[in-house]
This record gives C-alpha cells, structure tokens and sequence, in this order.
C-alpha cells in the first residue's frame, strides 16, 4: 500500500510534509494520490532551497518558475497550476505560502462584471445559482458593447437590446430566453441605477411568447421502486443515491435543495428537516420515519470529511455535491434499471400527483412543495382525471 509517509523531503517544505499528507488524506484523496503530491512537494522544496527561497517566497510567479524549470528538464507530470492546485490550497490553508491575491480586472466588460457581482450579492441579495445566471447572461451581452477592448454604453439603445435578445432567441428554447430576458432586464436597470446610462432600458426588453405549461408527468410506483432498487446499497455511494432518491421521491424536493442540505439541518429529536429553497428561503418538513432511517444507513458509510454537507462527492476531495451532480443521480439510476432517462424534476412531479391521488388538498400539496404562487399546484389538478370525471359536464346532445 502506497504510504506517503515514507516519501523523503528536504527543505523548506520539510515542516509541513507530514501535516499536507495528512490533510489531503482528511480530504479523501486516496493514499497513492497524496504520495504522488509529496513527491512533487519534495521536489517543490530542493528546488526552492536551490534559489535560495524561503517557504514566504512562493508566490504565484515563483510557482511558474518551478513549473517551467520541470518542463525544460523534460518532465511531462505536473507541470502545470491546475495539476498542483490541491497541493497549493492546502499549503495556503496552512499558512505555509502566501494567500493568493485577486488580481484586478483585466478588461473593462470584467471590472464591469465584479462590479454587477458585488451589486447582486450584497444589494439585491441573490442567492449564488442565481447570480452566476445573471451574470452569466451580462458576460455573453457586454462584449455587443466593446470596440477595441472598450464598452461603447453610447451605442446601448433599445435596437441593441432587441437585437441581442433576437440573435440569442435562435440559440435557445422558450424556457431558457425567460431566464435570458429577465437577467438582461436586471443588467441595464444596473447600468441606470450606477449612472452608467442615462435612461432605464428595461422595457425594450422584449417579451417571450407565453407557451402553456405542459400537464406534470409523474411515475409509477413501479418504476420508483426500480430506481430505488437499481442503486448497490452495499457501497458507500450506492447508499448515498438510495438517500437521495428517497428525499427527491418521498419529499418532492428540488435538485438545489437537496445539494444545499447539511448535517445541521436534519433535527433528529423533532423528525424534521430543513429545506432552504428558492430565494434563501428556509422551510421545516417533517421527517418521516423511513426517510430518517435511509439517511441514518448512508450517514453511517459517510466519508469521513469535515465538509458539513449531507451528500458528498464520492472521489476526493470530499466536498459537497453540487445541483448539477445531484440530477445526474436520477439519470444514472434510470440507465442502470434500463428505464428511459428520468429528471429529478420529474420525481417531484411524482410525489405532487402521489399525493393527490391519496385524496391530499391543493392547498396541503402547495404546503409540502413549497409553492410560492397558487397556480404552480393549481396545474397539477388537471392530472388528476378521476376528479375532473365527477365535475365535467355533458356535452350538449352527448347520451349517457
């Protein structure tokens, strides 16, 4: 078994050979991996005792130095930032090299952006996924302003607007120009309310078509039982998907919210759960008992990790899951039980109609899925056929 440990170091970096090994092992990373980055720690440290440095000497600058003396001795392995970038966060986190410092923006659409960041976060209070939409949208627009590295807000007018939403309109669906034209009208509010441009470009905006929603498509018990069914309950990551099957099945809940969950928020005591949805918003829904037990079998296989998420990546580094890696969860379980691709939206969908059937209220479905508007539940009475049987009137004519 690889024992990194064992590798020799000398230097500067010596002190704090052992402490790195220890940290990276903390992490996750397997034992072969953080030899392998002692390894390079080790040669990190001789060469720096050859220049002359000092451990407080390894900036970003000295780094590239290292870097490019392992490439012109023909080293094709580490030689980049990015490779060595968890060896460098953990020197930094032990105060051993220098904090990084945020290098000023190197153009006029990024100081423009670090500018709309800041104003988004600390003013409007935007929960993160949705400042990077929205400032995912001002990146893609700034540049229709730029003329030799320079924004041009002289030639921001109306026409520009709607021709930039026109030009995008044939890249994506409905659904996502919502999302686009709501992001740029919150930018040239932005641009008015910083003095940037004389007048609120807002309304010239255009408007996305309205499409009626399609009717909610759940699944039956049957398929559930598959997904569930499909994951290796015998490994720690088999036991991690059967958990969060289980809350997107049983609870309803969104993607987002089960990556944002943390240890903190499960109150074994009470049998509750807190759920922080959309807009920071934060909820308590009980715990049912069978969904506590699933959480308590996979918490008991749970990486050791001092991340305090619920769910976990399961290479290492341990850190928590992200939304995106959450879907992908449904996804994996559906292919590996030969099903056609199944959503984590849709198993929501699932436990609203589940509900409904077992004969639960509109206004007890809006409470559990945590809709802000009536007419987010309103539509799933329509699935429900049965009831919409007993009030249907004749058709004129029609003999029944």
């Amino acid at each position: 078994m690889a024992d990194p440990f064992k590798v020799r170091v000398s230097g500067p970096l010596l002190a704090c050979a052992h402490g790195v090994a220890r940290q990276m092992l903390w992490a996750g990373y397997s034992p072969r991996t953080v030899r392998d980055y002692l390894y390079v720690l080790a040669r990190l440290s001789r060469w720096l005792d050859d220049e002359g440095l000092a451990t407080g000497q390894l900036t970003a600058e000295v780094v590239q130095r290292f870097l490019l003396a392992r490439r012109n001795a023909g080293n094709r392995r580490w030689c980049t930032v990015r490779s060595m970038q968890p060896m460098l966060a953990v020197l930094r986190d032990m105060r051993v090299i220098p904090v990084v410092e945020q290098p000023s923006p190197a153009s006029a659409v990024e100081a423009v952006l670090v500018a709309y960041r800041r104003y988004l976060m600390v003013e409007r209070r935007l929960a993160a996924a949705s400042v990077i939409t929205r400032v995912g949208v001002a990146r893609r627009f700034l540049p229709w302003l730029a003329v030799d590295d320079e924004l041009r807000f002289d030639q921001l007018t109306p026409a520009a607007v709607s021709g930039f939403v026109l030009d995008q309109s044939r890249l994506y669906r409905p659904a996502s120009m919502k999302v686009l034209t709501v992001a740029l009208r919150c930018l040239v509010r932005f641009l008015f309310l910083t003095g940037v441009i004389d007048r609120d470009l807002s309304a010239a905006v255009p408007a996305v078509a309205h499409r009626a929603a399609r009717l909610p498509q759940g699944v039956d018990d049957a398929t559930l039982a598959a997904l569930l069914n499909s994951c290796e309950r015998s490994t720690a990551v088999g036991l991690r998907d059967h958990a969060i099957l289980t809350l997107l099945i049983r609870l309803g809940l969104r993607a987002g919210e089960v990556a944002a969950l943390r240890l903190d928020d499960v109150d074994w005591r009470t049998g509750e759960v807190v759920i922080r949805g959309k807009g920071n918003r934060l909820d308590r829904l009980p715990l049912p008992h069978d969904v506590g037990a699933v959480l308590v079998e996979y918490l008991r296989h749970r990486p050791r990790s001092t991340c305090r998420a619920l769910f976990l990546r399961a290479c290492g580094p341990h850190g928590p899951m992200t939304a995106r890696s959450v879907t992908m969860v449904p996804r994996t379980a559906s292919a590996r039980a030969g099903l056609t691709v199944i959503g984590a939206h849709r198993l929501r969908h699932s436990a609203a109609t589940g509900m409904l059937r077992s004969g639960a209220p509109l206004p007890e479905i809006a409470q559990a899925l945590r809709h802000h508007a009536e007419a987010s539940t309103a539509r799933y009475a329509a699935v429900d056929r049965a009831a919409l049987d007993t009030v249907a009137r004749a058709w004129p004519g029609d003999r029944r």
